[in-house]
This record gives C-alpha cells, sequence and structure tokens, in this order.
C-alpha cells in the first residue's frame, strides 16, 4: 500500500446506504511496516549536504528582515556563543536541510523547532506540573521525521557543550528514539480520547530520573508548584516610577520602545487587546476583564526569536495582583517553505492552534492578535510556573534520561491528533532498534554540520560582515 493509497483509506467515510469500511490499527501498522520496502529505516540515518546546500548565513539573513533591527546584533551574539546555541538559532538553517533527507511521507502536527531546551515543566490550569512541549512558534503539518531528527540533533550537540563524547552523544540521541519508537506503540494502541488526555506528570518523570538528581528535581518542582508566576515576576520587572507602577528598563533586554512613551499609548493598546479578548473562550473573556492595563514594554526572548517583537504587558487586578502576558510576534513558520502553507491565515492563531493540538494543557490566556502595521501576535502568560532544562549541570545518565523524556512527550505530541500514529509506529517496529541506531548516527553527522555552520558565523563576525552583540 503507497502512501497515497493509505491517506485516501485514512479518509473514508461512510455514506448513506453503505456499509462503512473500517481500518483497523493492525491494519495502519502493517501499510506502516510496508514502508520500509520504499525506505528502509537504516536510510534515515544518513546525512551528508549538497553541493546545492546553500550557505546558512544566507538563510539567517534573509530571515531577519521584519526583525527590529537595533535587536539583531543580539540574536546572532546569543547565536555565537556555541555551536547549540547556533543550532537553537537556526531552526530555518535546518528545516532547508530536513526538507532533502528521505521521508516516508505521514505527516504529524509539528513543533518545527524540536530541541532540547523547548522542553520543560509547566503547570496545568488545575496546577499540576506536568513535562512537555513548551515552544511552537514553528509549528505545521510536516513530516514526523523531522521533529524526531531535530530532537536527536540537539542531543549530541548538548552532550558536546558539556564535554561529554560523541559515543556518550549517540547514545543518548538513540534513547530519545527510543523514547519516541515505543511509546509512539503504546498511543497507537490506546482510545483517542485516552491519549488526548494523556500527559507526563511530574511524578512519572520522577520515578525515572537518576537518583543523584531526584531532590535537586524535587526541590524545582515543588518550587514551580508553589510558584504564582506573575507574583513573583512582579519585584523583577516591576516598581514605582514617579508615583506610578511601572516596567523597569532593563536596556537592551527590556526596554519602552518610542511609541510606548506616546501619551495615547495604552488607550491604543487598550483597542488592541479587545481583539485579543476576542480569541479567547467566554469564560477566559470574563477572568481576563478583572484586570486593567498598566505598562507594556519590549522583552528579548530566546535565541531565534530575538529581533521578533515580543511585549510584556503588566496588567492589575481590583486587590493589586499583578498579571504579566506575553505578547510574541508570529511569523511565517520556518517549515512553510517546504511543508506547505499553513491552513491558518493569521499566524499567530497558527501557533494557538498548534499548541492546543500538541499539548495535553494549554495556558488559560492563549490567543492572538493583529496589532499595529497588521503584525501577527499570540498570547500567554509570561511564565506560570515553568521549569526549564539546566542542561549545563547535566551528567551523562541524566541527558539519557531527559531525552528518552522528551522522545515520550514528541510521541505524545505527535499522537495526540494522529490517525496514522499506528502507520509510524508500524514503521519503526517495536523489538528491532534499527530506527534508533538511525537517528543516532543521523544526530552525529547533523552535530558535526551545526559545528560547520557555527564556525561560518564565527567567521562572518570575525570579518566584521555581521554584527554581534556580547552579552555580559
Amino acid at each position: 500500500m503507497d502512501i497515497a493509497s493509505h491517506r485516501s483509506e485514512a479518509r473514508t467515510r461512510p455514506t448513506a446506504g453503505t456499509t462503512p469500511h473500517i481500518v483497523f490499527p493492525s491494519d495502519r501498522a502493517a501499510a506502516g511496516k510496508a514502508l520500509r520496502d520504499r525506505l528502509a529505516r537504516e536510510q534515515q540515518g544518513r546525512w551528508k549536504p549538497s553541493r546545492e546546500r546553500p550557505n546558512p548565513l544566507d538563510i539567517l539573513l534573509k530571515s531577519d528582515a521584519g526583525r527590529v533591527k537595533k535587536l539583531i546584533p543580539i540574536r546572532y551574539g546569543r547565536m555565537l556563543q556555541s555551536p547549540f546555541a547556533f543550532f537553537r538559532g537556526s531552526a530555518g538553517v535546518m528545516a532547508a536541510d530536513l526538507a532533502r533527507t528521505p521521508s516516508t511521507g505521514l505527516n504529524v502536527q509539528a513543533c518545527g523547532d524540536c530541541h532540547l531546551a523547548n522542553f520543560g515543566g509547566f503547570a496545568t490550569p488545575e496546577r499540576h506540573i506536568i513535562f512537555d512541549i513548551n515552544d511552537f512558534d514553528e509549528t505545521l503539518p510536516a513530516p514526523w521525521e523531522w521533529d524526531v531528527k531535530r530532537l536527536a540533533a540537539s542531543v549530541v550537540l548538548a552532550a558536546r557543550s558539556i564535554g561529554l563524547s560523541d559515543v556518550t552523544g549517540r547514545d543518548c540521541a538513540m534513547a530519545a528514539a527510543r523514547g519516541y519508537r515505543e511509546h509512539m506503540r503504546g498511543f497507537s494502541r490506546m482510545d483517542p480520547l485516552a491519549v488526548w488526555y494523556a500527559n507526563i506528570p511530574a511524578e512519572d518523570l520522577m520515578a525515572i530520573a537518576p537518583k543523584s538528581a531526584r531532590k535537586h528535581l524535587q526541590r524545582r518542582i515543588d518550587h514551580a508548584a508553589a510558584d504564582r508566576g506573575s507574583e513573583l515576576d512582579f519585584p523583577k520587572l516591576a516598581g514605582s516610577i514617579g508615583g506610578q507602577i511601572r516596567i523597569m528598563e532593563q536596556p537592551p533586554l527590556i526596554f519602552h520602545p518610542d511609541v510606548a512613551r506616546a501619551s495615547d499609548f495604552l488607550s491604543a493598546l487598550e483597542g488592541i487587546l479587545r481583539i485579543y479578548r476576542d480569541s479567547l473562550p467566554d469564560d477566559r473573556r470574563q477572568l481576563f476583564d478583572r484586570y486593567r492595563l498598566v505598562d507594556a514594554a519590549i522583552k528579548v526572548v530566546g535565541v531565534g526569536s530575538v529581533g521578533r517583537r515580543c511585549w510584556i504587558v503588566l496588567m492589575m487586578s481590583e486587590p493589586n495582583s499583578p498579571l504579566f502576558l506575553q505578547v510574541k510576534e508570529a511569523a511565517h513558520s520556518v517549515l512553510e517553505s517546504y511543508a506547505g502553507k499553513s491552513v491558518y491565515r493569521h499566524h499567530g492563531q497558527r501557533v494557538v492552534m498548534g499548541q492546543r493540538l500538541m499539548q495535553p494543557a494549554s495556558d488559560i490566556f492563549l490567543g492572538w492578535l493583529t496589532g499595529s502595521r497588521d503584525r501577527q501576535f499570540y498570547v500567554r502568560q509570561l511564565r506560570d510556573a515553568k521549569i526549564k532544562p539546566l542542561i549545563e549541570t547535566f551528567d551523562a545518565k541524566v541527558l539519557e534520561v531527559y531525552a528518552g523524556a522528551c522522545g515520550w512527550v514528541l510521541a505524545r505530541a505527535h499522537a495526540k491528533v494522529s490517525e496514522i500514529s499506528a502507520t509510524i509506529s508500524g514503521y519503526l517496529g517495536s523489538s528491532s532498534d534499527e530506527f534508533d541506531q538511525a537517528m543516532g548516527h543521523f544526530a552525529v553527522s547533523y552535530a558535526d554540520q551545526a559545528e560547520r555552520d557555527h564556525a561560518t558565523l564565527k567567521a562572518a563576525v570575525k570579518k566584521g560582515d555581521i554584527r554581534v552583540y556580547l552579552e555580559s
């Protein structure tokens, strides 16, 4: 069965007077296994740049269009720090490369920027701490392999960044692939509603963590569980200025642009936030209405996102409890040139819908809006009981377990709304680690590529072709 016929069969719906054609998971698994004849799993591990491969700097410079120019040197300064940092900021470069790698042709809702630092812990609306993907700026339907390969390559680069050998890095990348393969098999056998509800609670992460890391992890989980987000951020980000509560300047990373100093800025922003309000469910609108707008400023975040307009908006309730919202510019996904355009014309909506599809629970204030000059944004809380991975503190065992957990999460995200999870599982197999080994091989080869690309950036900076701002 080829891909086209599989997709057609997957969409079959009964018509009046006909007997519905039922497709069983075993049929899909068999179709996936048959795909190995067209694309052996071993082939997934191959990476060799073609002669037509574009200069990575050309892709990066092209992506600077529309960014705040004075912030772009911060972006390159952060990418200059290490090959892993470069990798984090160059999703567009890898997207171009992934489009040239072999694929089964099976699409899922992809993260698009699936690397180790884009996973972590956060609180659900019920205030439970879970582990999941937490960045969806590039999300788009695309081949499942692209997420797995980007995750695997990030593992090797992370291993190198903390002084681990390539043998260890490869083994950890294989753990990520194994986590994906084994859990995809489990999810493919579950009822769709059970997959939808599935999540990885902090307790499950504690259970698989090395004993040496459990005490530290438990402290971070306990701290996150007690964290009330905006209240914790308030003394760090805001204070009384001239008798009024304002976000404090911390240039060049937090600042009020000229437009924010205009006398009518807050009234104009209130009008824009009404557009955002319309994207919320009715119950969330009622909650949002209990806060009043106080101030807004630009905050530089991430690596690849630097230069995109990212506002932090401070709001206060009647009892003067703070709420910080992050209003982040949404541009075209780096995958669109290779996987097709989004069905959503509004890229803020694309991000929000992709996040809701992939996460088991999402921020209660998640929404989107259109700002001045038709710029598109998505909105969420600035920080809500988040636990970022401290990769620089990992040892080999912690990295291996963490990579496996990321593979587990990715499998759940891909399986959540995909009826082809059994097909993917059938292709991956259950008893053989052939795919895991392929991903280990790919990860080392592509990590070498990322290091060469990082060296290209360093050379351009040294020549003065690219300006950087190095943070202290």
